[in-house]
């Protein structure tokens, strides 16, 4: 058999092992792996000497804003970003315009990112009081999972209650599929935002006070437990803070199925860079103070946090630098800053390549079900990788980069790894540092394979006592 790719000398890293192999890959798959001369003949070769083998990262958390705002960002521009940065699958939000709230929007959607996409994506779809009838059809049109928003943030997409949250909980345990949160209480926020606006309060800084850590604490103890109630999936995006951790790991510790991810940002930024770079560090959840960032990589290195994201939100410069703090757009890119951030942070020794292939690959894979055919470099799989020079020393530069959105806070920042090669199902979509346009609209949405476990709510206990009691009535 002729492999179609045989990619020699590099070593190959999993979250368990790094060594010097060669990797065949056939048909999108990885053939074998294993000694350069035990590999097959093949059409194409290419040479990984002193370069890094990876799986390629997936980033569950990115924004692309296509449709209805592609003066931001569209699939294009946004995959290409994510070409760029090693990350081979992404997962995209709902709130766009239209909302992805019904099978209709969905379908629209799909058909916009398989045209212009150059990685493969998983599409979530928008959990509230407008989409609870909605969810077999959604889930039969081929979501990832769902988003529901606990709080406000771009796209002004209402909060369900609680009564509302619980019901869509109940609804969505059912069908296997993980409910990612933003998990900050919308009433503490707003009535805190009032109060700083009535002051005057219109600086950078203003931003952290209205959304203190306690918004996520007390959102994250929420869902956890209604969680725990239905036996829905949940998932906790972007935690900013320490305290969060408690009820995070409460959780996991009392069998609830959470997991949760934390982003570069909440990691490498700290309160001093709002005066730093003013609106541009706008975020939700905010960056917070520095102290919280140590027991954030903590929570990584023991299994608290389970995954690294982006959060990826673009927006043009003019949206990120208006005076009046309130008006600025929150979000920034980072799809494409993620690898390069976190392994120079790993040649700094926070934490090893293996930790890194976990936190990126391997457990998003495994969370959404995607594993083993996504997430890992074994015969069989999916032959998405990375290949990066951890010996690339660089500076990053917003004008360069792929996004349609030029500005963030880690420009001028200076790296020392950067991907050299990205593969998608065994087709370079970006090679020797060079987008392969011959690839575009190749990327493909992505499901799970995995069987999700049967849920296990714990209400059924006190829902059919309460049957019993009525029959009796």
């Amino acid at each position: 058999m002729t492999a179609d790719l045989v990619i020699h000398g590099g070593t190959i890293v999993s979250p368990d092992a790094s060594y010097s192999a060669s990797i065949a890959i056939k048909d999108g798959v990885i053939l074998a792996i294993g000694a350069a001369d035990a590999m097959p003949a093949a059409t194409e070769t290419l040479d990984a000497t002193g370069l890094h083998i990876l799986p390629g990262a997936i980033d569950v958390h990115v924004h692309f804003r296509d449709p209805g705002y592609p003066q931001k960002e569209d699939f294009a521009s946004g995959t290409a970003a994510a070409a760029f940065g090693g990350v081979t699958t992404v997962f995209d939000m709902p709130n766009t315009l239209p909302t992805i709230n019904n099978a209709e929007s969905l379908a629209d959607k799909h058909r916009i990112a398989s045209a212009k996409a150059y990685v493969d994506y998983g599409l979530y779809a928008v959990l509230g009081d407008d989409s609870i009838d909605h969810v077999d059809a959604l889930v039969e049109g081929g979501i990832i999972g769902f988003k529901l928003y606990m709080g406000n943030t771009f796209g002004r997409i209402p909060s369900p209650s609680t009564g509302g949250m619980l019901e869509a909980f109940e609804v969505v345990a059912p069908t296997g599929k993980r409910i990612s949160l933003h998990a900050e209480t919308n009433s503490i926020m707003e009535r805190r935002e009032a109060r700083l606006r009535a002051a005057g309060r219109t600086s950078p800084i203003a931003h952290l006070a209205a959304r203190p850590a306690v918004v996520a604490v007390e959102a994250v103890e929420r869902a956890a437990t209604l969680a725990e109630w239905t036996g829905a999936r949940i998932h906790v995006l972007h935690i900013s803070s320490a305290a969060e951790l408690r009820p995070l790991a409460d959780a996991k510790a009392r069998g609830v199925d959470i997991t949760g991810e934390t982003c570069p940002h909440y990691l490498l930024l700290d309160e001093t860079d709002y005066e730093k770079f003013g609106g541009v560090v706008r975020v939700n959840p905010p960056v917070r103070e520095k102290p919280n960032q140590q027991p954030l990589w903590d929570a990584l290195m023991d299994g608290i946090v389970d995954i690294i994201a982006t959060d990826h939100a673009p927006h043009a410069p003019d949206e990120k630098t208006r005076p009046d703090i309130w008006t600025v757009d929150c979000g920034f890119p980072g799809v494409e800053t993620q690898m390069p951030l976190m392994l120079t942070e790993i040649n700094k020794g926070r934490a090893s390549l293996n930790d890194y292939v976990r936190w990126s690959a391997e457990s998003p894979a495994k969370i959404w079900g995607l594993y083993p055919r996504k997430g890992t470099l074994t015969p069989g799989s999916d032959a998405d990788i990375a290949i990066v020079d951890l010996d690339r020393k660089w500076t990053i530069d917003d004008a360069a980069i792929q996004s349609t959105s030029k500005i963030s806070p880690w420009h001028g920042r200076e790296a020392t790894a950067l991907p050299i090669h990205t593969l998608v199902r065994g087709r370079f979509v970006m090679k020797d540092r060079i987008l392969q346009e011959k690839a575009r609209g190749t990327g493909r949405s992505v499901h799970a394979i995995q069987q999700m476990p049967v849920p296990e709510p714990r209400n059924i206990d006190t829902t059919m006592a309460a049957i019993t009691i009525a029959q009796k009535a």
